[in-house]
């Protein structure tokens, strides 16, 4: 896996290699409890901070609280520096008193700076163990913070953040393609252009042998079906993602909210669709491609004609059932999906000019 984003000084890129020897997994799960403890401590001082009415700890400060327990728990010092730098960071995002405690049902993790590791071919060695993986694409540029982290099914993985020289530009011709996508349910993205990329429906496909896994108790088989519909998934928008910012040199999608349709009857669709995926994965590829990528306001994009604006097409539950209709101020005949991706595009080029970002008002239902 890769994931790219830009920092001040470079582009930063992770690369995710699964670890060989499963000898090694007792080991590893060791050192994540003592993870655990670490993090669990940072967990007690923030409780007690708030307790008592006290400055709440920095980073800083819960590695000046910390130091010295590297020896006592097996664990690099700046492993135990890198633990207490993520708490802190997770508590300023998350804007809460407290987080959650890190236990047995949490999945193991093991953060590592770039000194605490030394990678030879393909083995990494940490605290004098060395542990070896499955090196399936070239490891680049300069490391500079890593993980160990543990999936479901207790396989483990090596994470390396490298930084790696940026990319370079796209070419003229392709820096002036741009395309709207409009994320659904009976299609998974419309595109401006007309094309339409069916939704493949991986957990609807395994649903029903899920289910006798799952009545059955055998808790391993169910595991094992939800990786291989993560997986399927993953596949899938890995290649669609990656296909669309080699199209494009600019690229607008609509901001439905998948978080709040999964509070409704289409749950299971809305979460089967992984538009929250699709959308990460597009927005670190624009960035490691040097492709514009933004998200717009789509508020009555399936009702606004995107030829002359009117706000003329079906509304209500009654119009989902309606897929084409013809504009009242043109007389225009549209693709509903086909006309929100399109009505995308046009807000996505009016906020690069200045313009108004987007439309007011409430979020359409997608289907």
């Amino acid at each position: 896996m890769l994931v790219t984003y830009y920092s001040k000084i470079g582009m930063l890129r992770t690369y995710a290699y699964r670890v060989k020897d499963s000898s090694c997994a007792r080991i590893l799960e060791e050192l994540a409890k003592s993870v655990n403890i670490v993090w669990n401590f940072c967990n007690e001082t923030q409780r007690k901070a708030v307790r008592w009415h006290r400055r709440w700890p920095t980073g800083f400060d819960l590695n000046n609280l910390s130091a010295g327990s590297s020896k006592e728990l097996g664990l690099h010092s700046q492993t135990v520096q890198a633990v207490a730098e993520q708490y802190a960071e997770n508590l300023r995002t998350s804007k809460r008193r407290g987080l959650r405690w890190r236990g047995k049902r949490c999945l193991a993790w093991i953060p590592f700076k770039a000194r605490g590791v030394t990678v030879v071919g393909d083995v990494v060695t940490y605290c004098r163990q060395a542990y070896r993986f499955w090196r399936s694409r070239p490891l680049e540029g300069v490391i500079k913070t890593g993980s160990f982290s543990q999936d479901a099914r207790g396989r483990w993985y090596v994470n390396f953040q490298c930084e790696v020289a940026a990319a370079e530009p796209v070419s003229a011709e392709r820096a002036e393609r741009a395309g709207g996508i409009d994320l659904g349910l009976k299609y998974l993205a419309t595109l401006s252009t007309g094309e339409k990329v069916g939704a493949p429906r991986f957990f609807r496909s395994l649903e029903p042998r899920l289910a006798v896994a799952q009545r059955a108790g055998k808790k391993k088989r169910a595991r094992a079906l939800h990786a291989r519909i993560k997986n399927s998934r993953k596949d899938f928008l890995h290649k669609l993602s990656t296909r669309l910012v080699m199209e494009f040199g600019m690229i607008f999608v609509g901001n439905v909210s998948s978080s709040k349709l999964a509070k409704t009857c289409m749950a299971k669709s809305v979460l089967d669709a992984g538009w929250g995926m699709l959308r990460a994965m597009l927005g670190y590829k624009a960035v490691a491609r040097r492709v514009r990528y933004e998200v717009v306001n789509e508020a009555y994009s399936t009702r606004t004609c995107h030829t002359c604006g009117a706000l003329s097409g079906p509304q209500g539950l009654a119009g989902l059932e309606v897929r084409e209709w013809v504009c009242d101020g043109c007389g225009v005949s549209h693709d509903r999906d086909v006309n929100a991706a399109r009505k995308i595009l046009r807000l996505g080029h009016q906020s690069l000019s200045g313009g108004l970002p987007g439309l007011q008002g409430g979020e359409d239902a997608k289907t």
